[in-house]
């Protein structure tokens, strides 16, 4: 954001005024501008690994934790449930909550969720979005998420997950898919809550997976999910992580989002990921949705490419002996 954010122009103009001590920033996004905080403590909660990473390096505290802070801002995510879980813990939390995001994510739902409850509140729209504040209250605290339940698809998920509620239908296509026999060592990038996983350690020959996965809340619901002892798990970002061991195969559903914003170049960079964690014989097993334009970068990554029978929505991929950039 430019030095014009709704967060500078609250504060520039005195629209709202900060409690002393730290402040608390709740899934910032990487290029979320906090310069109008740089008098404070500030403290990142992050579950977002290519995020929280990012703060890190920039020199700032990130926990998965949240720290309780007099001022708490909470930055909408896409999923709403976990947005509205992430005002009641704020709330529970610090003393003056901010709620800043895009339309495009939802925050203009969220406010009005909010002053249903809380009747009507002070706002700033502005740069295609919203930045609203309100003392905290217990009013909102039933918006808590409940911790990873049990689906009717029979597996752990909660709040702010892909496909939380379902099975991902191009998961399902690739598990059906693979063969009977997988090499030893294997991966899954953005295992997501385990679902391929769980179909990649149901093959014979796999002596060990590890799961890779950006987001922490599905990394949790991995780890209920997939209980063999033969699996590993790494919260790590997919296009940088580095294994101790390269991979004899990987399989993945690369994410093609980022915010709200379809993002091709994202799966493009799982493929270099993948080429460049796989050993000179490794294997590459892949779903991508049909419209996607991956065949360039998986040429670009593999000397072998082949496209396996996929379906109207999806296509299926397996890739061998990556090349080497």
């Amino acid at each position: 954001m430019a030095a014009t954010s709704r967060l500078f122009t609250v504060l520039n103009d005195e629209l709202v005024t900060l409690p002393a001590g730290p402040v608390t920033v709740m899934r910032p996004a990487a290029d979320y501008d906090l310069s109008p905080l740089a008098d404070r403590d500030i403290r990142i909660s992050h579950g977002f690994a290519p995020d929280a990473n990012a703060f890190a390096q920039a020199g700032y505290a990130v926990g998965q934790d949240t720290a309780a802070s007099p001022t708490m801002i909470v930055t909408v995510p896409r999923s709403k449930a976990l947005a509205r879980s992430m005002i009641a813990q704020a709330c529970a939390l610090g003393q003056v909550v901010i709620v800043d995001g895009q339309r495009t994510d939802g925050i203009d739902s969220l406010f009005k969720d909010v002053r249903a409850v809380l009747g009507d509140l002070p706002s700033l729209p502005k740069a295609k979005g919203r930045l609203f504040w309100f003392n905290a209250t217990d009013k909102l605290a039933d918006w808590a998420a409940p911790p990873p339940e049990v689906g009717d698809h029979g597996f752990y998920t909660t709040a702010g997950v892909f496909s939380d509620g379902a099975i991902d239908k191009g998961s399902a296509l690739l598990a059906g898919a693979l063969p009977a026999k997988l090499p030893n060592r294997m991966a899954d990038l953005g295992a997501g809550w385990g679902y391929l996983s769980q179909a990649v350690l149901g093959r014979d020959g796999v002596k060990s997976l590890d799961l890779i996965e950006a987001e922490a809340l599905s990394l949790d619901c991995a780890r209920l999910n997939v209980t063999d002892p033969r699996a590993a798990f790494h919260w790590g970002d997919a296009l940088t992580f580095k294994p101790a061991t390269k991979y004899d195969g990987i399989v993945m559903n690369p994410p093609f989002h980022t915010g709200s914003k379809g993002t091709p170049s994202l799966g493009q960079g799982f493929i270099a990921g993948a080429a460049r964690m796989l050993a000179a014989h490794g294997k590459l097993w892949m779903v991508a949705n049909r419209h996607l334009p991956y065949e360039a970068a998986l040429r670009e990554h593999f000397r072998n490419v082949e496209e396996l029978p996929g379906d109207g929505g999806f296509k299926l991929f397996h890739a061998t002996r990556p090349l080497k950039s």
